[in-house]
């Protein structure tokens, strides 16, 4: 038995097939069709079950296929059944590639604390408790974001783009706008990491996301980085729902 597992964010899709509860396969891309999914499972046998998770406007043309040809097909929802505790007050406004990240962070460090930290478009931060307590988290603009914005809320500000070597303090405009852009992000990140760590020495620190690796190694705190934490989530919720 297998699994087809959809996650579709803000600005690319990811597709991963798993078989317990291992990847077999993953990609990214900007678009998805029944097409697509046609060509990737005809590679694999016994690709039964499917989960689809997204960000955008609800798919309903992809949402018919999978129920068509899987015999169990889930679209992941606030009403979706998953293995923690979620205390978020809005749940219906909760974005599901943050949920489906901390289940898959549930599943890889079973009753600890964990803080995640997800690194794209915009950057998030959410805590798990060790007792599978999920309260809520934080939500800041990504970089490409960050450099968009000061470029198009401002009259003379050029758009940059991300420098790996770039120094601690700009010595022209593009490098303020780098160095301000990307040690601002540090700063956070480690902000966020400290004040956790205050509570609990022991915490386990996840980077995923687009960004993760980029900043992974920059930052002064052990980290664990996995891109495909939320994959691994939203597998963990499609087979809790099968059982």
């Amino acid at each position: 038995m297998g699994n087809l597992v959809i996650d579709i964010g803000t600005s690319y899709i990811k597709t991963a097939i798993f078989s317990n509860s291992e990847i077999l396969f993953r990609e990214s891309l900007p678009e998805i069709s029944p097409d697509y999914i046609k060509i990737i499972t005809a590679n694999y046998k016994g690709i039964e079950h499917s989960i689809l998770s997204s960000v955008r406007k609800r798919d309903s043309y992809l949402l018919d296929y999978l129920n068509t040809n899987f015999k169990v097909s889930l679209e992941l929802t606030e009403k979706t059944p998953v293995p923690v505790k979620n205390l978020y007050k809005s749940p219906e406004t909760l974005g599901h590639d943050r949920l489906a990240a901390v289940v898959g962070a549930c599943s890889m460090f079973p009753g600890t604390n964990i803080l995640v930290i997800d690194i794209g478009s915009a950057v998030t931060f959410d805590f798990i408790n060790s007792e599978n307590e999920y309260n809520g988290g934080n939500i800041s603009p990504g970089m490409m974001m960050r450099f968009r914005a000061l470029h198009e809320f401002t009259s003379n500000l050029p758009f940059e783009y991300p420098l790996d070597n770039q120094e601690f303090m700009g010595s022209d405009t593009p490098g303020a706008i780098i160095s301000g852009v990307q040690n601002g992000i540090i700063f956070e990140l480690e902000g966020y990491i400290r004040r956790f760590s205050e509570k609990d020495k022991a915490l386990n620190v996840i980077l995923t996301g687009g960004d993760a690796e980029f900043y992974a190694k920059k930052i002064s705190f052990r980290v664990i980085t996995d891109p495909n934490l939320t994959l691994i989530g939203l597998n963990q919720i499609l087979e809790y729902n099968l059982k």
